[in-house]
This record gives structure tokens, sequence and C-alpha cells, in this order.
């Protein structure tokens, strides 16, 4: 069975991204040797899914900083095709059921929009929220509107010296 897990950064206020799409305040707030636990969850995953806008974000780096993981960005609009990395338009179920039928176990699950499909579809099995010690006041919100209510049970809280806290959930 393919776990599919969040790991995510949000001001307090519930924003992933400025307006404009920025992340500088994120980084920003980041204090050097403080990997808010991202090292040892990222070497659990098998692949990555992210929509447009992320993949767009980190497109300019090459290679990629996910070794040898395939990369799944959801889009309808695919760019210029690319090693390692898989443009697809298919449904949350969908794209579960394909990576069952690779043998993928485990699916870290990124960006605002991706993130909100899956929550929508009850398929999300775990979650680290990062809460960054910043208000933005406007920006990109972590969730966008989903139709289903769902409960999580808090497993963990990590507190680190430059103020972010991860907030680590299971699907009740």
């Amino acid at each position: 069975m393919t776990r599919l897990s969040v790991f995510i950064a949000s001001s307090i206020d519930g924003y992933i991204a400025t307006l404009d799409d920025k992340l500088d305040w994120l980084d920003a707030a980041a204090v050097p040797g403080e990997d808010y636990g991202y090292e040892p969850f990222i070497s659990t995953v098998d692949a990555l899914a992210m929509g447009r806008g992320t993949y767009d974000f980190i497109s300019h780096i090459d290679p990629l900083p996910f070794g040898d993981r395939k990369v799944f960005v959801f889009t309808h609009n695919p760019p210029q095709p690319r090693e390692g990395v898989i443009f697809w338009q298919t449904s949350p179920r969908e794209a579960l059921a394909r990576w069952e039928e690779m043998g993928i176990r485990h699916v870290y699950v990124d960006g605002g929009q991706v993130i909100s499909s899956f929550l929508a579809e009850g398929l999300v099995d775990d979650m680290v929220l990062t809460k960054v010690p910043l208000t933005l006041g406007e920006g990109r919100p972590l969730f966008h509107p989903i139709p289903r209510a769902g409960a999580w049970v808090l497993t963990d809280v990590t507190s680190w010296p430059s103020g972010m806290v991860n907030l680590t959930y299971s699907r009740a």
C-alpha cells in the first residue's frame, strides 16, 4: 500500500508563499544547521507529487535535489520534458492506483493545490506542518477549500531554536 505524506512550511497565519509566489520569507526565517526534519523525512520517500506552480519554482535547479526519486507534476499545461519528471493529468485516486501498480511505497505530496486535492479525496496519511514564526497577512494559502472534513491525531511536536515548530499529524 502506498503511503501519502505532506511535509510543508507555512507562516503562522497559514500562507505558504506570498501573493507573487515568493518564498524569501521562509529562507530568512531559517537558521543554518536546522533541517527541520526534512532530511530524515525525504530519506523515506520514493517519489514526489506536486503541482505545476511548485515545479516551476524549482525547475531551474539542475539537477533537482531529489536524487533518483521520480517527480510527478500534476498539470494541464506541461512544460518541456525533463528526465525523471513525469507530467500528467490524472485525479488523485488514479495517481494513487498507478503508484501502487508501479510499486511506489511512499509519496511526498507538496504544494497547496495538490495537497488540498489529495485531502479532498481523503488520501493523505500523515502531515508534518512546520509553522514559521512570521505572519504574512496575505499570500498563497496552505489549504484550499475542500468538500470534506477530516479528523487528524497529533502524534508529535518538535520545536527548533529558530522558533519554527513541526506539528506531525496522522489521519484518525
